[in-house]
């Protein structure tokens, strides 16, 4: 008994630190994939204020508000605006820059001109 003891006493110090390897091994990809998804959710929420922007941007130039305040509300949420007349369509693209090396944000709403 005492044999079989001593050689599962020795495959347990040969294993030893084994888990502190492993978990050093996999950390980094588990920061990688949780900066990876907290970074996709931030790009997702920007786009959604962007959209909001542009659409209430190009709801005051339509009113004929001051287009100076549709620049504001864009740059509101870190973004420009360029305003654009087609017919009687007032459209605003509101473009932002992304953190990463990724193409900038864009969203595009339009607006009966002269509406309500």
């Amino acid at each position: 008994m005492s044999a079989g003891l001593a050689a599962h006493r020795q495959r347990s110090l040969g294993e030893r630190g084994s888990v502190t390897a492993e978990f050093a091994v996999v950390l980094p990809a588990i920061v990688l994939v949780v900066t990876l998804g907290v970074g996709a959710l931030a790009a997702g929420a920007r786009q959604v204020r962007l959209q909001h922007a542009a659409a209430d941007a190009a709801r005051l130039v339509a009113r004929g508000d001051d287009p100076g305040r549709a620049h504001a509300i864009v740059g509101s949420v870190g973004g420009t605006a360029d305003i654009q007349h087609h017919g009687d369509l007032v459209c605003v693209v509101a473009s932002a820059p992304l953190a990463l090396p990724l193409p900038d944000l864009t969203a595009t709403s339009c607006a009966l001109a002269g509406g309500l």
